[in-house]
């Protein structure tokens, strides 16, 4: 098969003829049809990213949509033929999804949406489990409550949105002043993020704040501010060194989001799948539909696509693995 190979941290990625694999035990042999890219994959490339341990040479990527080629032993809920997607290498030493097959532990995987193209569907694995895993699981989010998103256009803001609405939530999100138009289709009301948050607090909220604050963009100072008292605050980029106490003194909590945890050592992987097919059902019901960018990328391409992936866009960027 044709894989993407990074030989050496910062150089191009080569495309090189490597064997393909087989399944082994509680693994499915899956044919690519398009793998989908993140900023994590550009800053494992530059070497920037120790916490995803993805030595050189690797394989890169982390999600993928194709069909089932061959299952292997004790595998009962996928057959050949089956489309499927999943976020499943690219990390902890695991081969990624830049090549035509990938050998993923089937607990990784969920049945493909049945309404959506295999590029939309690649793009949805790790940005829906991050969404999924800090508003669902760590925040029980509910009907009626408020939800502000810090980064409303972006890969994982995106679905924090279109979550929050489908389980019944207001939605505020913030961005940038041209993101207003994605933000709004999206169907939540949106705040420029260069206004000061204090100020959005007492305009929206008269000074209450937000029931739960979803930060994507590593902005933890600004979602203790606005968070509501005995609120909730989740990030899925809570690096850093920040002051506890605006939080503390409204009683408030928090709760970290690390998507690659099941990948990295192995524990918690059915999750992922289950997060997978319930998000599968949303997706053909209408409540959750990925922002795909619109230019096409060939597994050769893979360098244009991450270059284009740091200069930013509207949508998540897919690369064709199999020819259309």
């Amino acid at each position: 098969m044709k894989a993407a190979i990074l030989h050496e941290t910062g150089a191009p990625l080569r495309v090189t003829a490597i064997s393909r694999p087989a399944p082994g035990r509680g693994e499915v042999l899956v044919r690519i049809a398009a793998a989908g890219t993140n900023p994590l994959d550009t800053k494992i490339h530059a070497g920037q990213a120790a916490h995803a341990r993805q030595p050189a040479p690797a394989i890169l990527g982390l999600d993928m949509a194709g069909t089932v080629e061959a299952t292997g032993e004790g595998v009962t809920r996928f057959r050949p033929g089956d489309e499927v997607y999943g976020m499943v290498g690219g990390v902890g030493g695991h081969p990624g999804t830049l090549a035509e097959y990938v050998s993923a532990d089937a607990d990784l995987l969920a049945a493909k949406p049945a309404n959506l193209s295999m590029r939309e569907a690649a793009v949805l694995p790790l940005v829906t489990i991050t969404a999924w895993e800090g508003l669902v699981d760590r925040v029980g989010i509910r009907p009626g409550q408020t939800l502000l998103v810090l980064g409303g256009a972006g890969g994982v803001g995106h679905i924090v949105v279109q979550l929050g609405l489908a389980f019944g939530a207001t939605v505020f999100a913030t961005g940038r002043p041209e993101s207003r138009p994605v933000i709004e289709r999206l169907g939540a009301v949106f705040i420029d993020r260069n206004e000061p948050i204090a100020d959005a607090v007492a305009r929206i909220t008269a000074g209450r704040g937000f029931d739960i604050v979803y930060d994507t963009v590593g902005a933890l100072d600004t979602a203790f501010a606005a968070v509501a008292r005995f609120g909730h605050v989740t990030s899925s980029l809570g690096w850093g060194t920040h002051p506890l106490a605006p939080l503390s003194f409204k009683g408030g909590t928090y709760s970290g989001v690390f998507t690659l945890l099941p990948l990295l050592d192995g524990k918690g992987r059915r999750h992922h799948g289950e997060i997978l097919a319930q998000a599968a059902q949303l997706v053909e019901s209408g409540k959750l539909t990925p922002l795909l960018d619109s230019r096409r990328f060939a597994l050769e391409d893979v360098g244009a696509a991450y270059d284009a992936l740091k200069t930013g866009g509207t949508g998540k960027i897919a690369i064709d693995i199999a020819a259309a």
